[in-house]
C-alpha cells in the first residue's frame, strides 16, 4: 500500500528506542505510551470515549462478548446468522441465552426481541460487511430495533475500518458521510448519528491497516469494564512497541488520506461490471467483497486451482461450511494497488476457467431459478455503499486508476502528519514527507518506490553525519 514506507519508518524508529518486545501483559510490565496513543487514536476514529487493544479482533471480540455477557445478569445475545466464529465464540464463552436472527432479516430479529422484556438485559451481535458474501447489514435500521427494545448494540466493522467512511472509521461513520466529513478529526461524537448509536465497534489492526492487532471502541464505563475482567486481554503479552507505533501511523495516515479507499472501489465497481457482461455469476452486494458462485466444493476447489496454476493467480475457494452447501464460491478483493492491466488479465482468466470447467454462467443459474441472489427473478440492482459523489467522480477529484508505469502513490501531507504522530515518544523523524517532494512541481502525490529511495538516501546522509 502507499503508507507503508511511512509505517516502516514509524516501526524503525520505534525499534531502535523500545526495541522488539513489549516486556508482559498491560497489567504487569507491558503498559506504555505507545499502546495508549494507539487506544487514542482509535477512540478518535470512531468519537468514542474510549479504546482497548488486543492481539487481534478475534480475541476482542470473544473476549468482550463472553464478559459482557456473564457480567450483565439474565443477558441475552441476539446473534446474527452469520455472525463470525470469534462473535460465535465470545457468546458461546458467556454462557448467557442467545437467540440466532436470520441474515439481515430485520423482521425475524425484531420477533425474537419482541419475545423478551424490555428491562431484560440485550445485545444485538452483527457485523456491518460480511466477508464471504458482500452483503452489508442495515445498521441504522438495527439501532432502531435497539431503542424500541431496550439493547445495546455490537458492531463488528473488522472489514470496513480503513475501506469505508471520509476517515475510514468503517460503514457506521460512512452512511452519514457528509456530516464526518464536516466534523474533521473531532473526538466529539456527532449526536444522532449512526456511528453514535452504536454502542460497542470492534475492528482490525491486519487486513486495510497492514499491521496486527484487534481492538474495541465504546464509553469509558464498558472498556474499563472489560480491561478489569477479560481474561483474554489480562494475561496476554502486549503488543510489541512497534506494531502499536506502525498502527497509529497506518490509521493516521488513512484518516488523513481517502484515495485508497476511493479507487478501492473503483476497481470493485470495474471488475463487477466486467463479469457481469461476460455473465460471470457475482452474489449480489454494495461492498468491495466480490463472491463469484459456483455452486460445487470440486469445482470451486478446481477453478482455484487452475486459476492459480495455468493463469498465475490467486484466488480462494470456499465451500462449506463457511457458506452453505451448493453457494460454493470464489472470494474476490481488488486492491487500490491492482493494475487496470491486472484487472483485466483476472476477468479474462476467470472467463476462460468458466468455458473450460463448464461452470454455469449467469443465465444457467436463473434457468433454474436462481441461487445466493443470482439470477433470481425480479432481483434489483443492488446500489454500491460508495456513490459517484463520494468517490469524486462528479468533480474530477477521483483519483486515477493504475495502468502501465503508473504507480501506488503517496499522499504527502497525509504522510507527514502520520509519521509526526508520535514524534513526543520518538523525536522528530530523521526524515520529512516534503523532503522526498523533489520533480513535482504540484504534486500531492509521489510514487513508493521514489519515496524508498530518498528516505534510504536521507537515512545513509543521517547515519553518515551522526558517524
Amino acid at each position: 500500500m502507499s503508507k507503508s514506507t511511512v509505517v516502516v519508518e514509524t516501526m524503525k524508529r520505534t525499534l531502535n528506542k523500545y526495541g522488539a518486545g513489549a516486556g508482559g501483559t498491560r497489567n504487569i510490565a507491558g503498559n506504555g505510551s505507545l499502546h495508549l496513543a494507539l487506544e487514542d487514536e482509535l477512540a478518535v476514529l470512531h468519537r468514542k470515549p474510549a479504546a482497548l487493544v488486543f492481539s487481534s479482533c478475534y480475541v476482542a471480540n470473544d473476549a468482550t462478548l463472553s464478559t459482557l455477557g456473564s457480567k450483565l445478569p439474565g443477558c441475552v445475545y441476539f446473534s446474527d446468522s452469520s455472525n463470525h466464529a470469534s462473535m460465535i465464540q465470545g457468546i458461546r464463552h458467556s454462557g448467557a441465552k442467545k437467540e440466532i436472527w436470520r441474515h439481515n432479516d430485520l423482521a425475524d430479529l425484531e420477533r425474537k426481541l419482541a419475545l423478551y422484556p424490555k428491562e431484560t438485559p440485550k445485545i444485538i451481535a452483527f457485523e456491518s460487511v460480511y466477508s464471504m458474501c458482500g452483503s452489508v447489514a442495515p445498521i441504522a435500521e438495527i439501532c432502531d430495533l435497539a431503542e424500541k427494545y431496550g439493547a445495546l448494540t455490537f458492531l463488528d466493522e473488522v472489514h470496513a475500518v480503513g475501506m469505508y467512511g471520509p476517515r475510514g472509521a468503517g460503514v457506521a461513520e460512512h452512511l452519514d458521510f457528509d456530516a464526518h466529513v464536516a466534523a474533521g478529526n473531532s473526538p466529539d461524537a456527532i449526536p444522532g448519528s449512526v456511528m453514535d448509536r452504536v454502542d460497542i465497534i470492534t475492528g482490525t489492526l491486519a487486513k486495510a491497516y497492514g499491521i496486527v492487532g484487534g481492538y474495541i471502541a465504546g464509553s469509558a464505563a464498558m472498556v474499563d469494564l472489560i480491561r478489569s475482567y477479560s481474561a483474554g486481554f489480562i494475561f496476554t503479552t502486549s503488543l510489541p512497541p512497534a506494531i502499536a507505533a506502525g498502527a497509529q501511523a497506518s490509521i493516521a495516515y488513512q484518516v488523513e488520506h481517502i484515495g485508497d479507499r476511493q479507487l478501492q472501489q473503483l476497481n470493485t465497481r470495474s471488475v463487477k461490471s466486467e463479469l457481469a457482461r461476460k455473465g460471470i455469476p457475482v452474489v449480489p452486494g454494495p461492498s468491495h467483497i466480490i463472491p463469484v458462485l459456483v455452486g460445487d466444493a470440486g469445482l470451486a476447489k478446481l477453478a482455484s486451482d487452475t486459476l492459480l496454476n495455468e493463469h498465475g493467480i490467486y484466488v480462494q475457494s470456499i465451500n462449506y461450511p463457511t457458506v452453505p452447501v451448493g453457494e460454493e464460491r470464489l472470494r474476490i478483493t481488488p486492491t487500490p494497488g491492482h493494475s487496470t492491466e491486472q484487472l483485466e488479465h483476472l476477468i479474462s482468466s476467470l472467463d476462460q476457467v468458466f468455458t473450460k470447467l463448464e461452470l454455469k454462467r449467469t443465465s444457467e443459474w436463473a434457468a433454474v431459478g436462481g441461487r445466493a441472489g443470482v439470477g433470481a427473478p425480479g432481483a434489483k440492482a443492488v446500489e454500491p455503499i460508495w456513490n459517484d459523489s463520494q468517490l469524486g467522480l462528479l468533480d474530477g477529484s477521483a483519483p486515477r486508476m493504475l495502468k502501465g508505469s503508473r504507480k501506488m502513490a503517496i499522499d504527502l501531507r497525509a504522510a507527514e502528519v502520520a509519521l509526526s504522530r508520535v514524534s513526543r515518544l520518538l523525536g522528530k523523524p530523521s526524515i520529512k514527507a516534503d523532503s522526498v517532494h523533489v520533480a513535482f512541481e504540484s504534486a500531492d502525490v509521489l510514487d513508493v518506490e521514489s519515496q524508498l529511495a530518498s528516505i534510504e538516501q536521507a537515512s545513509r546522509k543521517t547515519i553518515e553525519a551522526r558517524a
